[in-house]
């Protein structure tokens, strides 16, 4: 895989792992909305079960927003290392000499 494919599958990963963290935030909300109407409820089993369940989600959360970082950290670094602005120039002048022969 050359240098510049690379790059465009940790931007795509980079951006997979953003959406997942969305997701689990929005998880994390929904089941703290579930516990506040349960406080008016008083359902044992929701009082009993969902604070794990919360607790878990949101260490989830933690550890996809640590893989993000270091992970956006690594692209960056291999972006810069490879001049990859260099490459997709290339890349465009390259399609654009091809399509013009075709």
């Amino acid at each position: 895989m050359d240098n510049l494919k690379k790059f465009e599958l940790m931007e795509k990963i980079t951006r997979e792992l953003e959406d997942l963290k969305n997701s689990q935030t929005v998880i994390v909300q929904k089941i703290g909305k579930i516990e506040v109407d349960n406080i008016e409820l008083g359902n044992k089993t929701l009082d009993r079960i969902l604070p794990d369940v919360h607790q878990n989600i949101a260490d989830n959360l933690d550890k996809i927003a640590e893989i993000l970082s270091s992970f956006a950290e690594s692209k960056d670094d291999f972006g810069k290392k490879n001049n990859v602005d260099a490459l997709r120039e290339q890349e465009s002048i390259r399609e654009a000499t091809e399509g013009g022969n075709k």
